[in-house]
């Protein structure tokens, strides 16, 4: 027996009475032939679910097998190769299946063990053979390596744990080696193997920074994509331990904890959605003696067996539930410093809610809900550094907004919104009713924490009876602290659509008091704030002014004076770029401050500082300089309809125009815009949400608007910027990133501009904008960049493939808009130099061949050119295509003519090197093309002058001759 490729799902011969399980098995490998993985699979599945014989159901499932391994699902392989296994022990397809979805998997030992039954089934196999030699070499490298690294890990131990050591090159030289060998799964593997958690331990209790920071990044490599040696590793620390690193006072070693954890969170998840198996089997922690060994019991187990319960290993939910739990405790905790609250903030931020509202399952929000809701107000709640309070940040309240704002968008019921809110006004009510002064500034507080992340809840919280009343009695407090809490509630009140009528009548008068009339800055610049907000009530609309003439001229005065005041310190002028991101909606208040060069520089050092909540208000003010929020032109007819009915027009300010607006986009990159959101893009901090990465996009997208201004975004690093953007936000953030991207990849060298392994990030932003629900400008751009990439290199055009961008490439091929469709041909020339991609143009029964044919023939010069060139490439790779142009369409020897007659030497040469390509492949073709006109045109262009086009008639005539077809005249022409 001889066993077909790796990936080729076999037929069987017809069963009586299952006519309709062959039927879609076979249509099930036609599929797979021509490289529709997905459908192939579905068809497979749905033979199963008829009355399927035994060995059908083998076949069907082996099938499922090679399908999962083409779609890189390897998990999946090995179970359906194990259920093809099980229907027939002696199954060697699936059991050669079965070892490639295993080695994927990095569990050579079980691999090797299906690749000897193979050979013992079938010794002559060379495949087979191949596979067990190949195999064998990587166990026998592990092995070296595992071996000539034990001394030197039990060295690097003794020297960093010797308190002679101490501070010395050596024993930094020693940290350093062990956090690199660790970051390999077979180095992580021995250090893990060798005690080495435990001795990690050791390290971390020493208290020496370098020395915890050294072992901190060493169990990262441990923990990382690695469920079992997670949870041993928390089993042996204590969850408690590692949690409790976060809130110690160095910088630098909470940050290291943190990165921990969340690599903690992510191998938990992990295993959560796929069952718990790391890539090397399941870990054991022996209780008597703490020392994790990796088991062989799966091995040994008979099919149908199962490990002892007793022998398991922690449920990942369970310890995903433990590591939140201690999060949320350490929230609340006195003596844990703020830096380690706000990191225990972003680790909830990122483990907490669902990734995707199509999960159905979010009971983690539920559950956190239910147990912490009241220790994240606390922290959300809390005034910064008073005597008795948790340590805070900046940043603290904001972070505590975000995690409330994300907890309350993953609940999915009214049931659930009411309970939440619910929880909140009982904890607020616990701190107004009945706690004297304090306990109102402390619920007027987190108010202001709830209007900036869950709104509604804000909105809620604000109509609690005297709320709204206290808030407005201490804003004239005597007390600096006491104003400052009111104010800024005042002030997010102001920013809801729901209170911004009340206070434009009951606290406009009280801020333009407190503006002129109080002695202190932070006072003036918040109440500032607040006016400018109200001032901004009409966004963009020109004839829908809050204030008077000059008003918002002089208020953005004052804000730009305030920003540029570098005694003042960041979090006081941080309100002042919040009342400019309102003030910019005004087009008068944008010209003067994209020409105030001290308040753009002043802005951009702001933007950089650890006070990251400034961020949202710097990305808001830029977006509405460069006018990049979303514009309709408004109708016409819809115009004079709406003045007709006495209804409000809006109007656009005569400074929003594109001229306007193109000039002050030169003066921000001038000012050293790009810089400076690079450096945003980088905040590794929950204050860059997913409405200030969509905002940061559009700023990108209007700023490479322009070709010429492209080669400066690029030089900053807008281009490395714009990749996270792309593949993480708000859906609209993701295209707009997507799109300038796009823009930068067209008109500029891929490989300088994305340069290393960055170009590779690139493609799945560009092939999501090929999606039906973007623009036809985005279409043709996106496909107009990925034709630059495919002509780089094969590992590109795999990659493009890989994202499965072919299909709707081939779509648009057919598009009624011209420059799209000759974009798609294009493309698809480029792609043509793929195996995959011709594997298609051959396949039988589609018209892939048929178009490129058509198409070459057409009017449109461009994409002539485009589809000569694929068919080109195509009959160089695949004689075979030659035979079948003749069979696609009775006009192809006028099209091949048409382009050998063309004035455009291009399309010349493209069609000369078809007409080689099929005279070459075979003597018939040769024949048909001789005895036409075809033989006449050769000969006149083969007298030319000496070009490629001259070169490629002369070698069809030669090949004529070779044949017998032609005979050369007198002159040996």
């Amino acid at each position: 027996m001889t066993v077909s490729g790796p990936g080729t799902p076999e037929p069987r011969p017809a069963t009586p009475g299952a006519s309709s399980v062959e039927q879609l098995r076979k249509e099930g490998n036609e599929l797979f032939k021509c490289g529709d993985y997905g459908g192939a699979l579905a068809a497979y599945t749905q033979a199963l679910g008829l009355d399927a014989t035994p060995q059908d159901q083998a076949v069907l499932h082996r099938n499922r097998a090679a399908c999962h391994l083409k779609l890189e699902d390897y998990d999946k392989a090995e179970t359906e190769a194990s259920k093809a296994i099980e229907k027939d022990g002696g199954d060697v397809k699936a059991l050669y299946r079965r070892s490639q979805a295993l080695e994927k998997l990095g569990r050579l030992d079980q691999a090797v063990l299906d690749l000897q039954r193979c050979v013992s089934l079938e010794p002559k196999n060379k495949v087979f053979q191949e596979a067990l030699r190949n195999i064998g070499g990587q166990i026998q490298e592990k092995v070296r390596y595992m071996s000539s690294t034990d001394a030197k890990v039990e060295q690097m131990f003794q020297i960093l744990l010797d308190p002679e050591e101490k501070g010395t090159e050596k024993k930094q030289k020693a940290s350093q080696n062990l956090v690199v060998l660790a970051r390999e799964d077979a180095g992580a593997e021995k250090i893990f193997r060798s005690n080495g958690v435990q001795l990690l331990q050791r390290l971390l209790d020493m208290g020496e920074t370098d020395l915890m920071l050294a072992a901190l990044r060493t169990l990262v490599g441990i923990c990382s994509e690695h469920q079992s040696r997670t949870v041993a590793t928390l089993s042996i620390l204590g969850t408690r331990r590692v949690v409790s690193i976060l809130g110690v006072e160095s910088q630098a070693v909470s940050l290291a904890a943190c990165h921990l954890l969340q690599v903690m969170f992510d191998a938990l998840k992990e295993g959560v959605k796929k069952g718990f198996r790391g890539k090397e089997g399941a870990i054991i922690v022996d209780s008597q003696q703490p020392r994790c060994l990796r088991t062989k019991l799966e091995l040994s187990l008979e099919p149908g067996m199962r490990i002892p319960p007793s022998l398991c290993l922690p449920d990942p939910a369970r310890e995903l539930k433990v590591l939140i739990s201690n999060l949320l405790d350490l929230l609340t905790e006195v003596g844990v410093s703020g830096q380690g609250r706000d990191n225990a903030l972003t680790l909830l931020i990122k483990a907490v809610p669902r990734k995707s509202l199509k999960d159905p399952n979010n009971s983690l929000t539920l559950w956190v809900i239910d147990q912490g809701l009241k220790k994240i107000l606390e922290v959300g709640g809390s005034l910064q550094d008073p005597p008795g309070e948790l340590a805070v940040t900046a940043n603290s309240r904001m972070s505590a907004s975000i995690l409330l704002s994300k907890l309350f968008d993953d609940l999915k019921c009214d049931a659930e919104r009411e309970n939440f809110h619910r929880l909140c006004e009982n904890y607020i009510k616990s701190w107004f009713e009945g706690q004297g002064l304090a306990g109102k500034l402390r619920a007027i507080q987190t108010v202001s924490c709830l209007l900036q992340g869950p709104c509604d809840a804000g909105n809620r919280a604000l109509e609690l009876s005297g709320v709204m009343e206290s808030v407005i009695a201490l804003c004239a407090s005597e007390q600096e602290e006491e104003q400052l809490v009111a104010v800024e509630a005042l002030i997010h009140a102001a920013g809801k659509a729901k209170r911004a009528s009340f206070i434009t009548a009951n606290g406009v008068s009280l801020l333009k008091d407190l503006y002129k009339c109080s002695e202190k800055d932070s006072i003036r610049i918040r109440a500032l704030v607040g006016l400018c907000k109200l001032g901004s009530a009409g966004g963009t609309d020109f004839s829908m002014k809050q204030f008077a003439e000059g008003s918002t001229l002089k208020l953005a005065k004052q804000c730009r004076k305030w920003l540029c005041n570098d005694q003042i310190d960041a979090g006081t002028r941080r309100w002042a770029v919040e009342g400019l991101a309102y003030l910019t909606f005004d087009a008068d208040v944008k010209e003067e401050f994209v020409e105030d060069a001290a308040a753009l520089k002043a802005l951009f050092q702001l933007s950089r500082l650890e006070e990251r909540s400034v961020l949202f208000a710097v990305a808001s003010a830029l977006v509405n300089c460069t006018n990049s929020y979303d514009y309709e032109e408004p109708d016409p007819k819809m115009v004079e309809l709406a003045k007709y009915a006495k209804q409000h027009v809006p109007e656009q300010h005569p400074k929003d125009k594109p001229s306007f607006v193109r000039a002050r986009v030169k003066k921000l990159l001038a000012a050293g815009v790009v810089s400076a959101m690079v450096c945003m893009v980088k905040t590794e901090s929950p204050v860059l949400t997913s409405s200030c990465r969509e905002l940061l996009s559009r700023v990108f997208l209007a700023l490479v608007e322009e070709v010429e201004d492209r080669g400066t975004v690029v030089a900053q690093g807008g281009g490395r910027a714009l990749i996270p953007l792309a593949l993480e936000g708000t859906d609209v953030g993701q295209t707009k990133a997507a799109q300038a991207l796009a823009k930068l990849t067209i008109t500029s060298n891929p490989e300088m501009t994305f340069p290393g392994e960055r170009i590779y990030e690139v493609v799945r932003p560009l092939v999501s904008l090929l999606h039906l629900n973007c623009s036809g400008l985005q279409n043709f751009e996106a496909l107009m960049a990925l034709t630059n990439l495919a002509g780089i290199s094969e590992r590109l055009r795999q990659k493009i493939l890989k994202e499965k961008a072919v299909p709707m490439i081939e779509g648009y091929m057919f598009e009624e808009h011209e420059m799209i469709r000759r974009a798609a041909t294009e493309c698809m020339c480029n792609l043509a130099m793929s195996k995959e991609v011709q594997d298609l143009f051959e396949a039988q029964g589609n018209d892939r061949l048929k178009l490129l044919v058509l198409y070459s023939g057409e009017d449109d010069e461009l994409l002539q050119r485009a589809a000569a060139g694929g068919l080109a490439m195509l009959t160089s790779m695949r004689p075979t295509l030659c035979s079948r142009i003749p069979q696609v369409t009775t006009h192809w020897l006028e099209i091949l003519q048409a382009l050998l007659l063309s004035s455009n030497q291009e399309l010349q040469h493209r069609g000369a090197v078809v007409v080689l390509n099929m005279v070459e492949a075979s003597r018939e073709i040769a024949s048909t093309l001789m005895e036409s006109e075809m033989m006449e045109i050769l000969s006149v262009l083969a007298k030319g002058d000496h070009s490629p086009v001259t070169r490629a008639a002369a070698a069809c005539l030669d090949k004529a001759v070779e044949y017998g077809l032609i005979q050369p005249n007198q002159d040996g022409e």
